[in-house]
């Protein structure tokens, strides 16, 4: 295509912006014109509507005229929020979810609803891998992933239960960042899983999740662009689930390693303990047994309109006993707790983002099997992509950290990032 501003950084137009270099409108009419040549082919967009972008006038403020994905269990005053479900199809709310609010407030322009799995949870939508369409992108923040690697907006929100913003970046190719729980307010999104649940953001650099980020939550993230004074302390953690990793991720976890003590980081192997082996039977217990509460009343009045999948998922968590979800939730506390000591002496974990490259079919979003942990922990989290896998779909690697410590994890992923390009 012609115009090929859709495919700046959110940063760089925000600079070009603000130097007056770049109006808002051309930058969105090169987002529309991508969307209109590549939707029809990827199904990013649960609901789009050019002549109501078109209408908005963004405010003033540090995302000025920048297009931004939302994806659809965030409610929008403006546009549908269906949730992923036919249950809610055509559902108008009332008002902005916060994180929706904010980006609005930051003078972000909405560019439309992106495509969830069934409550961000089971059944997939449409959305297909723009690096390969035979491929699935990744689940639930599908239509976020797709579209910002795509090119039809430079930001975009996503959210995370198990491993829904992480694996689906590192599945086409992009950042995704999962901040500490809680930092991105939650209020106005379909919750399922009360103590999991973290809304976080996708782009095409670390900067531009920091820069997104930092505008929706009042918080200064830094410009993980800036060069460090020191190389970091690294613990390479292939996780309690490794031995689903594919041969891939063995082959990318070693030239990982390698690299990055090229580049000058101490690392070394650092391995959970083995009490976080209990987070494989805490996640799931507390996910859907909270989900399944959290879908009283589709429950109750809609039961039909439920995939199978999510019913059976729901069945097992309301069949769970008070005392093992009392074990549960103990686990959780006790490895929250533990966290700080596991990461002792070292500035970050990398470690896999996903078991291999995107799964082929759109029926099947992939396994979370290096992300729940995290997700369990409440700790930040950022994947970076890193070259590509044997039918030459992205991979990713994930760097984490300690609860709080954002600013800082952002800063190491693109550390991290430079050392392996």
């Amino acid at each position: 295509m012609s115009n090929a501003l859709y495919r700046l950084t959110a940063t760089e137009a925000a600079r070009q912006i603000g130097a007056g270099t770049l109006k808002p409108a051309d930058l969105l009419e090169a987002c529309l014109e991508r969307i209109a040549e590549r939707d029809p082919v990827v199904h990013a967009f649960a609901f789009h509507d050019p002549a109501g972008v078109r209408a908005v006038t963004p405010g003033a403020g540090p995302l000025h005229g920048i297009p931004v994905g939302v994806k659809d269990v965030l409610d929008t005053g403006d546009m549908p929020s269906g949730y992923g479900s036919p249950i809610w199809t055509g559902w108008r709310p009332r008002a902005d979810s916060a994180p929706v609010s904010w980006a609005r407030a930051a003078g972000g322009v909405v560019i439309g609803k992106t495509v969830t799995t069934e409550f961000a949870t089971r059944k997939p939508g449409p959305t297909a891998n723009p690096a390969n369409p035979g491929h699935t992108p990744g689940g639930s923040s599908s239509g976020s992933a797709a579209g910002v690697a795509d090119g039809m907006f430079p930001v975009a929100f996503g959210t995370q239960t198990a491993g829904s913003i992480i694996r689906p970046a590192a599945y086409c190719g992009v950042v995704g960042y999962k901040p500490s729980y809680g930092m991105i307010s939650r209020i106005g999104m379909k919750i399922m899983s009360d103590s999991l649940d973290t809304v976080g953001v996708m782009a095409r650099s670390v900067a531009d999740c920091a820069f997104f980020a930092g505008a929706v939550a009042g918080r200064d993230l830094g410009d993980p662009d800036m060069a460090p004074g020191r190389a970091p302390r690294i613990g390479i953690c292939r996780s309690p689930t490794w031995d689903v990793a594919a041969p891939e991720t063995h082959d990318l976890l070693a030239r990982v390693e390698a690299a990055l003590a090229r580049a000058g980081a101490v690392v070394t192997a650092r391995d959970l303990p083995v009490a976080f082996d209990a987070l494989k039977t805490a996640h799931p217990i507390i996910m859907n047994a909270e989900s399944a509460r959290a879908l009283g009343w589709e429950l109750a009045t809609h039961p039909d309109g439920l995939s199978d999948g999510l019913r059976e998922r729901m069945a097992f968590g309301l069949n769970q006993s008070e005392a093992a979800l009392t074990d549960a939730y103990d686990v959780f506390a006790s490895t929250r707790h533990g966290f700080p000591q596991a990461m002792a002496d070292l500035d970050v974990l990398v470690t896999p983002s996903a078991p291999g490259e995107a799964p082929g079919g759109l029926e099947w979003t992939g396994d979370p099997a290096f992300n729940f942990i995290w997700t369990s922990l409440h700790v930040p989290c950022v994947t970076v992509p890193v070259g590509t896998g044997p039918n030459g779909l992205p991979l990713g690697i994930q760097i984490v950290g300690r609860r709080g410590e954002d600013r800082a994890v952002l800063a190491w992923a693109r550390w991290v990032q430079a050392a392996l390009d």
